[in-house]
């Protein structure tokens, strides 16, 4: 049987890492300019991605039968994502994505770390299939930032 309590805290950390990462995005797109138009496209998608990866996770922690104990287990992974978006703004493209890589390493970690706790299998079948598009969106940023590095 689940730990429901460690459950819970595990699937609102996502929650809350997606919502980070909606508001890291959306600051990173309000700063970048007109000469990388193409990031703003790709930070919007995956703004979406973790919009609908929130939404999904708390339609699953509404139905499962958590007990809730306000306390978060992977910590203040989150608030990786919130030191990120700060730090975007005037800066050249490898910089720009140098920044979202960390983000996204926060991120995609605390979804290695939520595989790795208990969760209920409706939780898992979730968590395990936006974990696959969250590393797909890290590895994609991250080969943006190594060709930027690279010019």
């Amino acid at each position: 049987m689940t730990n429901t309590s460690n459950a819970t805290g595990v699937i609102n950390d996502l929650i809350e890492i997606n919502n980070d990462r909606v508001a890291g995005f959306e600051k990173a797109i309000e700063d970048i300019s007109d000469e990388n138009i193409d990031l703003k496209d790709l930070f919007e998608n995956y703004a979406q991605q973790s919009r609908k990866n929130a939404q999904a996770l708390s339609a699953v922690a509404g139905s499962a039968p958590h007990l809730e104990t306000g306390k978060s287990v992977s910590g203040t992974l989150h608030r990786v994502w919130i030191d990120v978006k700060s730090l975007f703004g005037g800066s050249d493209r490898a910089s720009i994505l140098s920044e979202a890589e960390r983000g996204e390493d926060a991120i995609k970690k605390a979804y290695k770390d939520a595989l790795d706790s208990e969760l209920t299998l409706d939780e898992q079948e979730i968590v395990n299939t936006q974990a696959q598009e969250i590393n797909a969106a890290h590895d994609k940023i991250k080969a943006l930032r190594d060709a930027a590095k690279a010019n």
